[in-house]
């Protein structure tokens, strides 16, 4: 599965402590992230991350494109808690992207633990049969 993660700021500590915890499940799959925050969890975790621009840089909508293309399977977005930061278009564009595909999205630490959890158990399967870039469709085209 592609699994996407962006964590603002003051979210970066909390996001790398999560895949930290998570570090088994998720080396199993192809992870992208904007470049700051994918630097600062390859770093933290040791795990492989394809890193875009920053997301203040496009990054995010980079991620977003790949939503719009149905190439990315899980979002992982831990969004700032401040309540005098409001979302910038890009953010709230690549949320509503996300309902627009059905991508399962997680914005906080609990989500997450929810959604880490089902792709463990194989629950989120289902993203293979969509994903154009996933294995079982690029067997598919293949012929096999």
């Amino acid at each position: 599965m592609y699994i996407a993660i962006i964590a603002e700021d003051n979210k970066k500590e909390l996001m790398a402590q999560f895949c930290i915890a998570y570090c088994g499940p998720l080396s199993r799959h192809h992870l992208c992230a904007t470049h700051v925050t994918g630097t600062y969890i390859s770093e933290a975790t040791g795990l492989e991350i394809e890193t875009f621009l920053a997301g203040s840089s496009g990054g995010t909508e980079q991620i977003a494109s790949m939503i719009s293309y149905n190439e990315i399977d899980l979002v992982f977005y831990f969004r700032s808690t401040d309540p005098a930061k409001e979302p910038g278009e890009a953010e709230l564009n690549l949320l509503r992207l996300c309902d627009v595909y059905n991508v399962p999205l997680a914005t906080n630490i609990a989500s997450a633990e929810v959604l880490v959890t089902a792709l463990e158990s194989g629950i989120l399967g289902w993203r293979e049969l969509i994903n154009p870039r996933s294995e079982y469709n690029v067997k598919k085209r293949a012929g096999k």
